[in-house]
């Protein structure tokens, strides 16, 4: 297994609609294990294969390191789509890797049901709430173009452009190795 760098704001490929897997086989395999580590390894709770640079229908979540999930299972989500969303609507301060140290309150439907398969190509159906909703709909918005940032309103989003700028830039330290817009790769380099 592997750390992969994560891709950041405006690298094209995460607005790119992501294909649909159709078959499963070693490399695949292995790739979902490099996404599980790469996860783990930049304190996240979801990822979405585009942010590391793969066009594929394909998202792991984990959020058994929350206060009040330990007991959850993590999940590997191929080709999901979402079935209903609840008429209630919360909402909570969300971030995510490929922008790093951005947060903002994001409206978000309370409950909803997604249909998947697993890594075995087995199809389920899983009802959610509260935060794995939440995380559901934010990996599912990354196979479809969409940042949680283009969620908020249009003045949270003036008032973002300057962070999102320096995000696309490299104007950040996060704690994993980064690709910029441009395609550069920049390390991280932990002190000594």
């Amino acid at each position: 297994m592997s750390i992969l760098p994560i891709y950041v704001f405006d690298h094209p490929i995460l607005r790119k609609k992501a294909d649909i897997i159709n078959s499963i086989d070693d490399s695949l395999i292995a790739f979902i294990a490099d996404m599980k580590q790469t996860m783990h390894y930049a304190d996240g709770i979801g990822l979405a294969a585009n942010q590391v640079g793969s066009p594929l229908s394909l998202t792991v979540i984990d959020i058994s390191p929350m206060s009040g999930y330990e007991q959850t299972k993590p999940l590997t989500l191929i080709n999901p789509r979402i079935l209903y969303y609840s008429d209630e609507d919360t909402d909570f301060d969300e971030g995510c890797l490929s922008l790093p140290y951005l947060r903002d309150t994001v409206i978000r439907p309370e409950a909803i049901q997604v249909r998947f398969m697993d890594e075995n190509m087995k199809e389920h159906t899983i009802e959610a709430d509260g935060l794995l909703a939440r995380v559901l709909q934010h990996e599912i918005d990354h196979l479809h173009g969409i940042y949680f940032s283009d969620r908020l309103s249009s003045i949270r989003k003036t008032l973002m452009q300057n962070k999102l700028k320096k995000i696309s830039r490299g104007d950040i330290s996060p704690e994993y190795d980064i690709i910029l817009s441009n395609g550069e790769l920049i390390t991280f380099q932990e002190e000594d």
